[in-house]
């Protein structure tokens, strides 16, 4: 298979496909035409698509390389599998597929062996690698038949660090699960077919090296390899002593010095004083002047490094000409055909595009061109968050915004707001900047809480929104971005706009179709009416609540002034006005005991301290019981189970007591695990409520009183109404009318919370260790009663739960507990993380 892009290597593939990227200076293609003649195969059947003139021209019909070769062509991206379904007049026997553009030396006889011996119809090979988030991890049985597939999953998803390779032995009975001519790909949709038919698809391990090449930083790491010997590849040339290689015709100066673990290619000139450090490869008809230095890097065919120039980790491209006293850092990729001027400095991770020229003396720190450009990794969860202006700087949200801009059609429209923080303003203008230049126009709601930015994506005729804002550490700044629904965009659509960014892959827009910004009208008083629709707000009214509430120095107060003067609420109002600095430096514990100490002693009926955004709130009942944590979890299940009739479901996160799952399920609801994070929670509601954007909130072809709620100890809390996701505006609307129309004080509710004892804690886990550790973790385990949603969850014989799930973001593993009492879950937490420890021990 050879239809590639390498879209991820770019500038290098702008002007050849990913398989013939030289490597040890020939294309990857050659190095597994090479692995095939050698196991044997003598028809060799190559798929292409991208540039694919390049790669008939080069191997045309096989002949010189011992195999006769014949080619398919992809018209349009049909998946990995409806590219060989492309093929299937010419594969009438047992086949075996195998990508064009990976570096491996695996033992393709010993998997035909295992075929056989299994009598597979498929036979995937694996490969345990460290990090299996880009890959699609295989689960095997004992026998070593297959059971699951699971393509590019999050760190809660690994269970294990075997990954398909994209080798498979198929025999022709495959294709009669591969619809013609139709987008189709082997792991996510054939496979599945052949598993739901009960065919036998068998998975063999292989110990022999593979590696993807999908990044730049793998191309060097491919060639290390290679020049360490940890594939077995054959280096074209003389080796003049262990680990170096002379190409024919080369000539290295006397007075040039050249370490070990370098490949001098064909006909290359090294001057006098030059230095060719470890880990360099030249290619062909390169010429290196006096008192240059190449060090960690690959210099293509034909190029030109003049005198005192400098290359350290980098890639240089064919034909590039780079003049006296060129410096260039780690991480610089130059594209073919490239010119760049005497003393000029190429600053680190910069991305030089095919043809272009570098002025003298120039410094360069930033992408040439319209494509990658290797950016720091600030993307979390549902956005883009680090230290303001530091790590997000106005160009990074530029870039942020065409790269959401970019991945969404022109002429759509975003929704922006903020905080009152003064970077917040920047870096939203910043952000807007960039959408406008890539044709998306922006609605800006300028200072707004996040629900209100929900609410306006989805009834608005917005395509996406965004929010910014300061997280709790004040020099911390989050941009939060949202679907065409208002919820968090999932982590494959987040990974989506990361990728655009990190590429530079931004639409170029002439000068009449910039984006516009607007600035809507009545949005709050349009929340306000959608809300007041969908609750019974006669019974809260007759109610007369007394409430204590804080605001938190937060933008909720736009929202809940409009709402609760409709509701007939008398409120005690702490911090009332927006002031996102003030809301910064609020110590919660301090906000907690005066609210609890207020509502007792004015004898209100409950307090509440929301968090700035509005998503949240803690509650406070009226005997001065703060609910958090664990607790809040239960007194909202119970407090919504009086509203319960069929058709109700409860979404609480993995990390939910047992004892809140076992209240809900014994109300007769049904009740189901979530992921931790907002974004997976906000799914799963919106999915069981049934409703989209084109959808009214109001419960239509349902029981009016059926619920679906999403809830988190963490003090999310998402219920089916005005928008898609936490709104702590709606939410205390809801906790009003069930009280309201149940008669109920806050405090009859939470008399029933039971003590309940849950405890994490985080060990040390190198990322490359993550994957292998929960497949051992797994492994011990038996497979009954073990929950695989956000990492390992498994119920216990003391009424409690273990649930250990790898750290998306740091190179920590979490480890949570429950049991029957403090001093119990303090011994099992502890017994649990050195379980932990001893597993990283023995990996």
């Amino acid at each position: 298979m050879a239809g590639g892009e390498g879209t991820r290597l770019r500038p290098l593939t702008s002007t050849q496909p990913k398989p013939m990227l030289p490597m040890a200076n020939v294309p990857m293609m050659e190095h597994i035409v090479r692995l095939l003649v050698g196991h044997g195969f003598e028809e060799v059947v190559v798929t292409v698509a991208y540039l694919s003139n390049s790669i008939r021209t080069y191997f045309g019909d096989g002949s010189e390389f011992g195999v006769k070769i014949s080619y398919v062509s992809e018209d349009s991206p049909l998946g990995t599998a409806g590219s060989v379904g492309n093929a299937r007049d010419l594969l009438s026997d047992r086949f075996l597929v195998i990508s064009g553009d990976v570096l491996t030396d695996i033992d393709l006889g010993a998997a035909l062996q295992y075929h056989d011996e299994k009598n597979a119809t498929v036979t995937v090979v694996l490969q345990r690698v460290e990090n299996p988030l880009e890959f699609g991890i295989v689960t095997t049985d004992n026998e070593g038949a297959v059971t699951r597939f699971l393509e590019k999953p999050s760190w809660g998803e690994v269970f294990s660090d075997t990954v398909n390779t994209g080798i498979y032995i198929l025999e022709p009975e495959i294709f009669d699960y591969i619809p013609i001519k139709t987008v189709s790909d082997f792991s996510s949709d054939v496979f599945p077919r052949l598993l739901s038919a009960q065919r036998p698809i068998y998975g063999w391990i292989s110990d022999g090296y593979w590696e993807d090449v999908g990044t730049l930083a793998g191309y060097l790491k491919a060639h290390r390899d290679i020049l360490e010997g940890r594939v077995k590849v054959t280096v074209d040339g003389f080796q003049v002593r262990p680990s170096v290689y002379f190409g024919q015709g080369c000539q290295v100066h006397p007075d040039a010095r050249v370490e070990d673990c370098v490949i001098i290619g064909p006909n290359v000139r090294v001057s006098a004083g030059a230095h060719i450090r470890r880990y360099s490869v030249l290619g062909a008809s390169t010429r290196v002047g006096d008192d240059a230095v190449v060090e960690n890097s690959v210099i293509a065919d034909h190029c030109y490094l003049g005198p005192q120039s400098h290359v350290t980790g980098a890639v240089v491209g064919s034909n590039c000409d780079l003049r006296r006293g060129v410096t260039l850092e780690d991480g610089v990729v130059v594209g073919d055909d490239c010119y760049i001027g005497e003393e000029a400095i190429v600053q680190p991770f910069v991305k030089i595009y095919p043809s272009k020229n570098v002025q003298s003396r120039s410094i360069v720190n930033t992408s040439i061109v319209w494509e990658s450009r290797a950016v720091r990794t600030l993307f979390s969860g549902s956005g883009l968050s680090g230290l303001a202006n530091v790590d997000v700087t106005p160009e990074i949200a530029v870039r942020l915004g065409m790269a959401l801009g970019s991945t969404l059609p022109p002429r759509s429209i975003i929704v922006a707001s903020r905080d009152t923080s003064k970077a917040a303003r920047m870096l939203k203008r910043a952000v807007m900047v960039g959408s406008n230049a890539v044709g998306v126009s922006v609605s800006d709601l300028e200072v707004g809480p996040t629900p209100l930015t929900r609410y306006h994506v989805r009834y608005s005729l917005a395509t996406a929104g965004f929010r910014v804002f300061l997280g709790e550490d004040p020099d911390t700044v989050e941009i939060r971005l949202f679907d065409s629904n208002g919820a968090e965009l999932s982590e494959s659509e987040v990974r989506k706009i990361e990728r655009a960014m990190a590429r530079e892959d931004f639409r170029k827009m002439p000068s009449s179709e910039i984006g516009d910004i607007s600035f809507p009208g009545r949005v709050v008083e349009h929340y306000s009416e959608s809300l007041l629709d969908v609750i019974d707000v006669k019974s809260i009214r007759e109610r007369n609540f007394r409430i204590v509430m804080d605001y938190s120095f937060g933008t909720v107060g736009l929202l809940l002034h409009s709402v609760l003067g409709k509701l007939n609420a008398e409120v005690l109002s702490f911090n009332p006005y927006a002031a996102t600095g003030r809301a910064i430096s609020l110590v919660r514990e301090e906000q907690r005991n005066k609210v609890s100490r207020v509502v007792v002693e004015s004898g209100s009926d409950l307090g509440v301290i929301f968090n700035p955004a509005g998503e949240s709130f803690e509650l406070i009942d009226n005997k001065g019981r703060v609910l958090i944590g664990q607790d809040f979890v239960y007194a909202m299940v119970e407090l919504f189970a009086l509203e319960h009739v069929p058709g109700s479901q409860f979404y609480l996160s993995v990390e939910s007591s047992n004892k809140a799952i076992a209240r809900a399920r014994d109300r007769g609801i049904d009740t189901y695990f979530t992921k931790s994070s907002s974004q997976a929670m906000c799914h799963d509601v919106l999915e069981a409520s049934g409703k989209s954007r084109s959808q009214p909130l109001h419960n239509e072809g349902r029981d009016p009183t059926s619920i679906s709620l999403g809830l988190s100890p963490s003090g999310s809390m998402v219920l089916s109404g005005v928008v898609a996701g936490p709104d702590g505006v709606f939410n205390l609307a809801k906790v009003l009318e069930v009280l309201a129309r149940h008669g109920r004080s806050l405090d009859e509710i939470t008399r029933d919370v039971p003590p309940i004892f849950v405890k994490s804690a985080k060990t040390h886990t190198p990322f490359e260790l993550k994957g292998s550790l929960m497949r051992y973790l797994l492994e011990s385990e038996a497979s009954e009663g073990v929950l695989l949603i956000d990492g390992i969850r498994t119920s216990d014989s003391d009424g409690g739960f273990t649930l250990i799930a790898p750290d998306p973001e740091d190179a920590l593993t979490k480890v949570t507990v429950e049991s029957r009492d403090e001093r119990e879950t303090v011994d099992k937490l502890s017994r649990a993380i050195e379980w932990v420890s001893s597993m990283l021990r023995e990996i």
